[in-house]
C-alpha cells in the first residue's frame, strides 16, 4: 500500500500491534456497503467506464458472498478489514479493481463504514427501547391501584401509586429515547469525498453518495470529517445515562425484594440460588446489571480521554474508538435482552406494602396539610405534627391507634373532615396536582406515555425508512 516511500518492510510485531482486524472484520458488510456507493459515483462523475463499474460492483458482491460462507479469510498482514477488502478485489480484477480507491482515503472511508454500522445497531437498540417502554406501561396500568411507600433518603417518606412508580421509571428512560434519536441524527451525514482530510482535486459528486446511502446530506467541513467522533460519543453519552438509569432501578428492586422490605416480588426464572445456603434467592441479574453500568461509563471516558488532546486531523489513537464502542453496543443489547422479560414478570405484594405502613406516620405531611387549610402557617404546622410523631412514639401509638379522644387532645384543631383524611388510599388519591401520584393524575401518565411511545417509534422508524 505505501511500500513506494518505504525501503524496509513493516517488522512483524508492529504489524501484530497495528492491526485492528479483532474489531473491524464485522464490519465488512457495512465496508463494501459504502464502496459499492462510492464506485457508482465514480462511474456517474465518469471516473469509472462502464464496463469497469461493472465489475467492480461484481466483485464487491462475490467478496461479500465470500465472507458469508467463510471462504474469505482475511490476512493480518493487510492490517483491517478495507485493505483485506480492496487487495481481494484487485486480486480479482486486477488494475480495474485498484481503481475503487480514486477520490477516497481510508480516513473517510472508515468514517463512512462506522457510520452505516452505527446507524443499524442503533435502529436495533430503538426497538428494544420501544420494547421497555411499552412493557413499563402495561406494569404501570396493572399495578396502579396498589399502594407502596415511597421513599427519600431510603426512609418512608409518603404513600404513592405503584403506577406512579413504574412511570418514574418510564419517564427517565424515555429522555434515553431522545438521546438515542440524537445520537443518530449526530451521524447521519455522509463523510465520503472528505478524502484523507482536505477533500479532493477530482469532480466527486458528495451528494450522490450521501442519497445512495440513505444519508439526507455529506458532511460540510473536510477536516472536521476525518478528525472527529462526536457522533460516537453522543452514543456512549446515550448508553452511559440509560445504563444508570437501568442500575437505579435495579439497586430498588434489590432493596424492595429482600426479606427486610419483601414487597416486590421478583420472578424466580430470573433469580439464583446459593451454592451452599438453600434459602437464598439472589437477584443476580439486577446485580449484573449495576456491574455492567461501570463498564459502559468507562467506554464514555475513554473515549473522551483519547479525543481530548488529539491534534487536527486524523491520528492513529481513533482506532481504538471501536473497542469501546462494540463493547457498550453488546452490553446495551444484553441489558435489554434481560430487563423486558424481567419486568414484564414482576408483581407486587400490595397486602405487604401496606403492611409496611401500619404506623400511619407517611401521613404526616397530609396532617400539617390539614392545618394549613385551615390557616396555620405551613412550618407552625410542621413544628406541630413533629410533635405529635414524639408523642405517640413515647405512648407506643401510632396515626391509625390513637382514639378520637386522644386526636382531639393532642391535635385539638381535629375536625370531623379529619378522620376520613387517615387513610392511605386517600392520602394518594388527594395528590392530584400535575404529575402527582394521585390514580387519575397516574392514568393521565401512562395515557401521555402512550403517546409518546407512538411518537417514538414513528421518529427512529422514519431513520430506518430513509435508509
Amino acid at each position: 500500500m505505501w511500500k513506494g516511500r518505504f525501503t524496509e518492510n513493516t517488522a512483524q510485531v508492529v504489524q501484530k500491534f497495528t492491526q485492528s482486524l479483532d474489531l473491524d472484520w464485522p464490519l465488512a458488510f457495512y465496508d463494501i456497503e459504502g464502496s459499492l456507493a462510492h464506485a457508482r459515483m465514480l462511474g456517474a462523475v465518469g471516473l469509472l467506464s462502464a464496463e469497469e463499474l461493472c465489475r467492480i460492483e461484481e466483485g464487491l458482491i462475490r467478496i461479500r458472498d465470500e465472507i458469508s460462507s467463510g471462504t474469505f479469510l482475511p490476512s493480518e498482514e493487510l492490517e483491517d478489514v478495507h485493505m483485506n477488502i480492496e487487495s481481494r478485489l484487485i486480486e480479482l480484477l486486477g488494475p480495474a479493481g485498484a481503481k475503487l480507491h480514486t477520490g477516497r482515503s481510508r480516513n473517510d472511508q472508515v468514517s463512512v463504514t462506522m457510520r452505516l454500522f452505527l446507524r443499524d445497531r442503533l435502529l436495533r437498540i430503538c426497538t428494544g427501547i420501544e420494547a421497555l417502554l411499552a412493557v413499563l406501561l402495561e406494569r404501570a396500568a396493572h399495578h396502579i391501584d396498589i399502594i407502596v411507600p415511597g421513599y427519600t433518603h431510603l426512609q418512608q417518606a409518603q404513600p404513592i401509586s405503584m403506577g406512579h412508580y413504574w412511570m418514574a421509571h418510564f419517564t427517565a428512560f424515555s429522555r434515553d429515547c431522545d438521546r438515542l434519536l440524537f445520537a443518530l441524527d449526530s451521524l447521519n451525514e455522509c463523510p465520503l469525498g472528505a478524502g484523507a482530510l482536505a477533500g479532493s482535486t477530482l469532480p466527486l459528486d458528495r451528494e450522490f453518495t450521501a442519497a445512495r446511502l440513505g444519508f439526507p446530506r455529506p458532511t460540510q467541513n473536510s477536516l472536521d470529517t476525518v478528525a472527529q467522533r462526536d457522533y460516537m460519543a453522543d452514543f456512549h453519552s446515550f448508553a452511559a445515562l440509560f445504563a444508570v438509569h437501568c442500575s437505579r432501578l435495579s439497586e430498588d428492586f434489590v432493596i424492595y425484594s429482600s426479606r427486610e422490605f419483601g414487597w416486590l416480588l421478583l420472578p424466580d426464572a430470573f433469580c439464583t440460588g446459593s451454592s451452599m445456603m438453600p434459602q437464598k434467592k439472589n437477584p443476580d441479574v439486577l446485580e449484573l446489571l449495576r456491574g455492567r453500568t461501570g463498564q459502559i461509563i468507562g467506554h464514555l471516558l475513554d473515549l473522551l480521554v483519547t479525543l481530548k488532546g488529539l491534534p487536527m486531523t486524523y491520528d492513529r489513537d481513533l482506532q481504538e474508538d471501536k473497542r469501546g464502542l462494540q463493547a457498550s453496543l453488546k452490553t446495551v443489547d444484553e441489558m435489554l435482552a434481560v430487563l423486558v422479560p424481567l419486568l414484564s414478570a414482576v408483581e407486587v405484594d400490595g397486602e405487604k406494602a401496606s403492611g409496611e405502613m401500619s404506623d400511619g406516620f407517611l401521613l404526616a405531611t397530609d396532617v400539617a396539610e390539614y392545618l394549613v387549610s385551615k390557616g396555620m402557617p405551613f412550618r407552625e404546622a410542621h413544628a406541630r405534627v413533629g410533635g405529635l410523631v414524639k408523642e405517640c412514639l413515647a405512648r407506643h401509638k401510632n396515626f391509625f391507634t390513637l382514639s378520637r379522644d386522644e386526636w382531639s387532645e393532642l391535635l385539638p384543631e381535629a375536625r370531623e373532615d379529619f378522620f376520613p383524611l387517615l387513610s392511605l388510599r386517600s392520602a394518594v388519591e388527594r395528590r392530584n396536582t400535575l404529575g402527582g401520584t394521585s390514580f387519575g393524575q397516574v392514568a393521565g401518565q401512562i395515557e401521555n406515555g402512550k403517546s409518546f411511545l407512538e411518537c417514538f417509534q414513528k421518529r427512529y422508524k422514519a431513520f430506518n425508512a430513509a435508509r
